[in-house]
């Protein structure tokens, strides 16, 4: 089970100034602080599950989330990366509709969650977190057109070179400038990219053939950016 963790202060939170939540004012920073609860997940724990109904929003406070849903056969398609900052939960609370997503510790995460009524009474007196929201609703809905056209059109090697991109996006490097700040397993990639374990497995040993990458267990090393975009089919 989750467990509480000692409550961190908004007004000082780091991943606060990362979120939406960056812009508020004072008054509704000690709103916020009064009214939401943070918990603990270890790797694995879920913290809300597709089809369930939400009562309010989550925010990460630290550690990494992955985001899925569930394919007709029961794969699941991992849709997005959460990061310290970043909330989630809050599409199905804007519809009042159950969650689309099932959202997981990918490593051990701090998750605040603020209810529903803090979350609209923010809204509604703060104008700029409403175009903070707008903007997120945007960002979100382009990376699903492109997500949606790169699993018809681009071939499963361009795809996987994207996948290692997104996320080193998503979370940096390691100290070394090269390793990816996540450890995901064989399967968590392909579910990224949309094929087979096998697939990726085999891939990814060609990528360290073509020295794109290094393998390091479960790490992996990103030794020419520039080649892996090319691989990507993105622009540099």
């Amino acid at each position: 089970m989750q467990k509480k963790v000692a409550q961190p202060e908004c007004e000082h939170c780091q991943a606060r100034y990362k979120s939406i939540f960056c812009s508020i004012g004072q008054d509704q920073v000690h709103e916020l602080d009064t009214t939401k609860h943070c918990q603990h997940f270890k790797k694995g724990q879920v913290i809300f599950s597709e089809g369930s109904r939400p009562h309010g929003l989550y925010c990460v406070n630290s550690g990494k989330v992955k985001l899925t849903m569930l394919g007709d056969e029961g794969r699941e398609q991992i849709v997005h990366l959460a990061k310290d900052g970043d909330i989630m939960g809050y599409r199905a609370l804007l519809s009042n509709d159950t969650y689309s997503l099932t959202a997981t510790a990918l490593e051990d995460a701090s998750v605040c969650f603020i209810p529903r009524s803090t979350f609209f009474g923010l809204v509604e007196k703060n104008a700029s977190l409403s175009l903070q929201l707008i903007k997120l609703l945007s960002s979100e809905l382009r990376s699903a057109e492109r997500q949606i056209t790169d699993l018809a059109q681009k071939p499963v090697r361009e795809r996987l070179a994207e996948a290692l991109l997104f996320i080193k996006e998503t979370y940096g490097f390691e100290a070394d400038g090269q390793t990816l700040n996540v450890t995901m397993t064989r399967e968590e990639i392909a579910n990224i990219v949309g094929t087979a374990t096998e697939t990726v497995i085999r891939l990814l040993s060609d990528f360290k053939t073509d020295k794109l990458i290094g393998l390091n267990g479960k790490k992996i090393k990103v030794l020419d950016l520039a080649k892996l975009i090319r691989t990507a089919n993105m622009s540099d």
